[in-house]
């Protein structure tokens, strides 16, 4: 399932709490798709608490706590991770992350806390949502099979890779337009994980962020950061975005476009797939601006003309997923919308 739609089951089952519907869910994936992203952004988008339990660095004790004497009698102490509503709010997600990688005397300790939601003397609040997430089997990490007895006891949905998605959290979170760009024009290299060969170093979406971070940090030396980026995403793809960013000194000047101005397009696709991430970056930077309006009526004027009318098509709805709804009150977007209706269905 695409990153949207997962983000959104996740939200519907922690608002199932209040009528009591919730059904603890576990999340697969190859690694570095944004699992435990999508977990944390349902606690951000809801301000809540996230307790993240990474199982794979527990002990069976971890979870069932430690027995002591009292009196005649041996009780269990309550390990201070578990959710409490005194100290961690009536309402939170627990995140029982690396699940998949836990031995099974630890998956063992889990089986009560996820389906009846209690160990022992301990229940989770009401309030709490269960989910959990792992890598499958064929992704080459440390995996144990997940035993049917802890398997029955979730809901259980695969995530996916979707280049859309991603491209509308990287403008939400202020990722490199250049790495964008790179992306829209090569999307393959999003994600490209060989289990056959288990590489150190490969594109994923988490990978991609590391690689926005170099590009910070070495931008102005192109050849350290090729080097960079080659140690976040392996070497083909570090080399291929080194050089996709050195040929964008041939762009045209983006502020002319913004300002309404005429200008010429390069022919080469890969900069005109900048030229588009560049344009989304600028939309968005002016959101909330008095001028905003009319740069937005200046962009669409040039995806209308744009000579790839699919690249016109992509800016636009790059630019109404990171913009929202607004965009459809700029007078120019229904000039937009005629001239590309007319093209694609003539």
């Amino acid at each position: 399932m695409r990153p949207e739609q997962i983000s959104k089951i996740l939200n519907q089952e922690f608002n199932s709490l209040i009528s009591g519907n919730h059904t603890p869910v576990m999340l697969w994936g190859a690694p570095g798709i944004g699992k435990s992203q999508i977990i944390a952004a349902v606690a951000e988008k809801h301000n809540i608490t996230i307790i993240d339990i990474r199982l794979s660095q527990m002990e069976p004790s971890d979870l069932r706590g430690i027995p002591f004497k009292n009196g005649e009698w041996v009780d269990w102490s309550i390990p201070s991770l578990l959710p409490n509503s005194k100290r961690h709010g009536k309402q939170g997600i627990l995140f029982l992350d690396e699940i998949t990688s836990v031995p099974p005397t630890v998956s063992a300790a889990a089986y009560q806390l996820i389906l009846d939601r209690r160990l022992g003397d301990y229940l989770v609040p009401d309030g709490w949502a269960i989910f959990a997430a792992g890598n499958r089997q064929g992704d080459r990490g440390v995996t144990y099979s997940m035993p049917a007895p802890l398997a029955n006891r979730f809901s259980h949905y695969e995530l996916d890779v979707d280049l859309d998605d991603w491209v509308a959290w990287a403008y939400k979170n202020g990722i490199d337009e250049r790495i964008i760009g790179f992306l829209r024009y090569r999307p393959e290299h999003l994600f490209a994980f060989d289990s056959a060969h288990n590489p150190v170093a490969f594109p994923s979406p988490r990978t991609w962020e590391f690689t926005h971070r170099a590009l910070q940090k070495f931008g102005a030396d192109l050849d350290l950061f090729r080097q960079a980026a080659s140690a976040c995403v392996g070497e083909v793809a570090g080399v291929e975005v080194a050089t996709f960013i050195e040929h964008l000194a041939d762009l045209p000047d983006l502020d002319a476009i913004v300002n309404g101005e005429t200008v010429s397009i390069p022919a080469a696709i890969d900069l005109q797939y900048a030229i588009c991430a560049a344009l989304v970056g600028r939309a968005i930077s002016v959101k909330g601006n008095k001028n905003s309006q009319k740069i937005w009526g200046n962009i669409l004027n040039f995806a209308r003309d744009f000579p790839q009318k699919e690249l016109g098509v992509m800016l636009v709805s790059d630019m109404q997923r990171a913009i929202g709804e607004e965009i459809f009150k700029v007078a120019e977007f229904a000039d937009w919308a005629d001239k590309i209706a007319a093209t694609l269905f003539d």
